[in-house]
């Protein structure tokens, strides 16, 4: 029996070149500032349009700030990218949702919540984390700049099939245990670069038991793993998420689409190219130490002695260091991998009857316009004024050193974000990545924290 990978990736097969790739059908292209500009370029040399400009949808994130988005950009550079995809989007006749539109956001956050991303689809963007729409159910991952102008030009795209991988975790996340904390242990156990080559299905009672929100944390990290992507078979807690969304099917066609979602799934007899299996009792909130993502341990463990001296010497730690009570400069909540509504329910859960702590800087962003609205009306927002945060305008923020939100050379964040590489979060930063509650527990206390002891 073929894998679910199979099943989609097979559907959308236009033709295969003999020795060659695959011509692939691709369902949603998703376009932001940064990795578009060529790829318009190279449309206009050829003097050709977009083939199903009904399919693509453009919006900026990784360069717009997180206040003040009624003014002019102040950065020139940040600038001239993100006027050049509302140009592009003009001329192209394609969706664009601009700073400040109320479906603006991070293009894999405005996905799912606009039921944009749905299950069975095949789904690209040029940014590495477009794995994120995998929760779906569906094969989504990032393409170059010159993919994205092939899918603009012809809908399709040329890639050599991935290898499939099981991802099987068993039982129940214990107290304080988030998806982010299983991203980050399945990184510190299978490695960056474990899952090389592959496309990764999560599957188990631990995977099946996590909310939309938890299945987008965990799909969006798949990359940092080396795969290819990442995702979860649509289920019940799929279809629930999805109904009444703005671009989800509607009455019959809802129904119609039900009944085929539903035979989205890997067969039981179905052979994976490579299977592991992790017990979920073993699995603590986690934290990095070093300088790629799965240099991970458990937040009450100590640095492995085998640690890289060279990560650590840049991180200002040392093998055997235990990183509970290590002070923090800055807490960031947001980015792609943990900006949505669930995010900031979490954080609030943590600091609600308490004050953010003297000398840390917090910069807390919602990853669309949808989640601040919503963050707002549950009144979440009023929790974390009376303890002195301030909730942000959307973007990607502090994730990546492209817009105003740096972290200075030399001090620690705690960042909820995807990646912690030398300089990602400004040059000379030193990122910790951790979960919303780990985060939430930093700001109020103002050392690393286990967050158990505050729940």
């Amino acid at each position: 029996m073929n894998t679910l990978f199979d099943k989609i990736w097979d559907s959308h097969v236009v033709s295969d070149i003999e020795d060659g790739p695959t011509q692939l059908y691709i369902d949603r292209l998703y376009c932001h500032e940064v990795t578009s500009p060529q790829a318009f370029d190279g449309l206009r040399a050829r003097g050709i349009g977009c083939l199903r400009p009904e399919r693509i949808f453009c919006m900026p994130d990784h360069n717009t700030p997180t206040h003040d988005q009624d003014k002019p950009i102040e950065d020139p550079v940040s600038k001239a990218q993100v006027d050049a995809l509302e140009r592009n989007a003009a001329e192209f006749g394609l969706t664009y949702w601009g700073m400040n539109d109320p479906d603006n956001g991070i293009i894999h956050v405005v996905g799912p919540e606009k039921g944009l991303s749905l299950p069975g689809m095949t789904i690209v963007c040029g940014d590495s984390h477009t794995s994120t729409h995998g929760a779906m159910g569906a094969v989504a991952f990032g393409i170059g700049t010159s993919e994205v102008e092939m899918v603009l030009a012809s809908q399709c795209i040329l890639q050599q099939k991935p290898k499939s991988m099981s991802i099987r975790v068993e039982g129940s996340l214990g107290k304080g245990v988030t998806a982010k904390d299983l991203a980050l242990f399945l990184m510190s156990r299978i490695t960056t670069s474990g899952a090389t080559g592959y496309f990764v299905e999560y599957r188990g009672s631990a995977v099946r038991s996590l909310s939309m929100e938890g299945r987008l944390t965990l799909c969006n990290l798949s990359i940092e793993m080396g795969a290819r992507g990442g995702f979860v078979a649509p289920d019940e807690t799929t279809f629930a998420y999805l109904k009444g969304r703005q671009y989800a099917p509607k009455g019959a066609d809802w129904d119609k689409a039900v009944e085929y979602w539903k035979t989205l799934r890997s067969g039981d007899d179905a052979v994976f190219d490579r299977e592991i299996v992790f017990d979920a009792a073993e699995i603590q909130p986690m934290i990095t130490y070093g300088t790629n993502p799965g240099m991970g341990m458990a937040i009450d463990g100590s640095i492995p002695a085998d640690a890289g001296r060279k990560a650590l010497d840049y991180m200002g730690f040392e093998a055997g260091q235990k990183l509970l009570g290590h002070k923090v400069d800055y807490v960031f909540l947001g980015a792609c991998t943990n900006g949505r509504i669930e995010d900031f329910r979490a954080f609030a859960s943590i600091v609600k009857g308490r004050r953010k702590a003297e000398g840390v800087t917090a910069w807390l962003v919602p990853g669309s316009w949808a989640v601040k609205a919503q963050v707002e009306a549950e009144g979440i927002a009023r929790i974390l004024a009376d303890a002195g945060f301030e909730v942000r305008q959307p973007g990607c923020s502090a994730c990546l050193a492209m817009n105003d939100d740096k972290i200075p050379a030399g001090k620690y964040a705690v960042s909820t974000s995807n990646r912690n590489f030398e300089g990602r979060q400004g040059p000379g930063s030193r990122t910790l990545l951790a979960s919303p509650l780990t985060a939430a527990a930093a700001a109020v206390t103002g050392v690393i924290t286990d967050p158990r002891e505050l729940l």
